[in-house]
């Protein structure tokens, strides 16, 4: 296993891409939150799939599968970034967040789940805070299962993220950008209730807004009991299946996004739910870094995009 390039700002992010045993090509990401120092705030994104056979129309990452990583290559992923900053694994921060979204859908690999077993002994962190985030497929059973154990064993106290992609409270067009099975929202609510217990960080249903995908907040009412779940609202990153699928973000840097957004949110809010705007830096954007992007790609086929993947690639393995 072997990093053979990277880009990014280390101040905000670095995306790396490894080369693994078998030759194929993974990437993983660690950032920071301005005006926040890592020891505040550090976060990894790592892959467990190579590739991701989802097919989400908004995320680069879909365009091949090769298969699910090991737990000991997933764990290579966190070692690797670990040893550049605190190289005695006594990782002094207040928040040391690890989030299985990068490459894949970790709920197809359960080796995620001898990862987040592993991780307590593995690391000296206090802070240490893992997150799962999924599309919800169906047949995902023993996964699902066992993570609720996982997290009340070792991750009580609100140590843990639970975090659902839904994107659009609209069924039909829910389908269209999650092209596989996944479970209802009905259904979603419903493992929510088994997962979550009094001590717990609240789920969040994370929603990449985007023109013409609704977001009702009636509809979430209907399912979703704001004591136990909370609304986690982001921009759609700039990728290259996004622009090819001709889908536009609901938050841009436009003068009219501030007082549609803040329409939303009421409406939410009136609901009685926690709403995160979670915007970020739009840097990161031009870095590539954000959950679910495939930067290899990028460079294989150097594609453009406004405002998306602009910088450049140190090669690693031709440095002397």
């Amino acid at each position: 296993m072997k990093i053979i390039a990277k880009t990014g700002n280390p101040d905000l992010a670095t995306v790396y891409l490894a080369r693994m045993n078998n030759g194929k090509i993974i990437e993983f990401v660690e950032s920071v939150q301005p005006p926040f120092p890592r020891e505040e705030k550090w976060v990894l994104i790592v892959s467990s799939l190579f590739g991701c056979p989802v097919r989400c129309l908004m995320c680069d990452a879909n365009e091949q599968y090769h298969g699910k990583l090991s737990a000991e290559e997933i764990l290579w992923q966190i070692d690797y970034l670990v040893k550049q900053h605190f190289s005695d694994k006594n990782i002094l921060c207040k928040k040391f967040k690890i989030q299985f979204a990068r490459m894949g859908e970790p709920a197809f690999n359960l080796a995620v789940l001898d990862v987040l077993t592993m991780l307590p002994n593995k690391y000296n962190a206090a802070g240490l805070m893992p997150s799962i985030s999924t599309v919800a497929p169906v047949n995902c059973q023993e996964f699902f299962k066992n993570l609720v154990a996982i997290k009340n064993d070792l991750y009580g106290n609100g140590r843990f993220q639970m975090q659902f992609s839904i994107h659009t409270t609209n069924e039909h067009k829910r389908q269209q950008l999650i092209p596989i099975k996944t479970w209802s929202l009905e259904q979603i609510a419903a493992y929510g209730d088994v997962f979550y217990r009094s001590g717990d960080r609240k789920i969040a249903l994370n929603f990449a807004l985007i023109d013409g995908f609704e977001l009702n907040a009636h509809v979430l009412k209907n399912y979703f009991d704001p004591d136990k779940f909370l609304i986690k609202i982001t921009p759609l990153n700039p990728t290259l299946n996004a622009s090819k699928n001709k889908l536009q973000s609901f938050i841009s840097e436009d003068s009219d996004c501030e007082s549609r957004v803040a329409e939303l949110l009421s409406t939410l809010k009136d609901e009685g739910y926690e709403v995160i705007l979670s915007i970020g830096e739009y840097e990161e954007n031009k870095i590539g870094s954000n959950c679910g992007q495939y930067l290899n790609r990028y460079f294989q086929t150097q594609q453009k995009i406004a405002n998306a993947y602009q910088y450049p690639k140190e090669d690693i393995e031709t440095m002397t």
